[in-house]
C-alpha cells in the first residue's frame, strides 16, 4: 500500500480515535443505553478512516490533476450526515417521553473525535473526550440527583 502517511501514523490516528471513543461508549454501556461501547468505537474508527482516506487521495494525486481538487470538508460533511442518521436511530419517542437524545449526541460526538484523530489533532480529540465525559457523568449525576428529585416534589 503506497501512502503519504507512515503506517504507524495511520495506526496511531485510528487507535486514538478508537480509544477515546471507548471512554465515551463505556459510559453509555454502563448505563445500559441503546448504543454503547462497540457502537461509539466503530463510529470514531470509521470517521477517522474516512478522513484519512480523503487526505490520502488529496495528497497522492499529482498536482494539477482534476481529481486532486477534492475538498476534505465535503468528506467531513458526509461523515457528519451519516453519523447523524445513526444517532437519530437511537432516539425513541413514547407518548410524551423522549429517550436516547444523549446517546444520539454522543454517537455524533464520537464521529467528531474520530475526525479530530484522523487529522492528527490529538489534543482536540482528547479535550472533546474529557469534556464529553464531564457532561455525561458529572452533569448526568447532577440531573438525576438534583433536578429529578426536585421535580418529584
Amino acid at each position: 500500500m503506497e501512502t503519504e502517511l507512515p503506517l504507524l501514523d495511520i495506526l496511531s490516528r485510528l487507535g486514538v480515535a478508537t480509544g477515546l471513543a471507548l471512554a465515551v461508549g463505556l459510559e453509555r454501556e454502563l448505563r445500559g443505553k441503546p448504543a454503547g461501547l462497540r457502537s461509539h468505537m466503530l463510529v470514531a474508527l470509521g470517521a477517522a478512516a474516512f478522513i484519512i482516506v480523503g487526505m490520502e487521495i488529496l495528497h497522492t494525486m499529482p498536482q494539477g490533476d482534476d481529481a486532486a481538487r477534492i475538498d476534505p470538508t465535503r468528506i467531513i460533511e458526509g461523515v457528519i450526515g451519516g453519523i447523524g442518521f445513526l444517532g437519530a436511530g437511537t432516539i425513541i419517542r413514547s407518548g410524551a417521553s423522549v429517550q436516547g437524545i444523549t446517546t444520539g449526541a454522543s454517537i455524533w460526538l464520537a464521529g467528531a473525535i474520530g475526525i479530530a484523530a484522523g487529522v492528527r489533532q490529538f489534543p482536540l480529540a482528547i479535550m472533546v473526550t474529557v469534556l464529553a465525559l464531564i457532561i455525561v457523568i458529572v452533569l448526568g449525576h447532577f440531573e438525576r440527583e438534583v433536578i429529578e428529585k426536585d421535580s418529584r416534589r
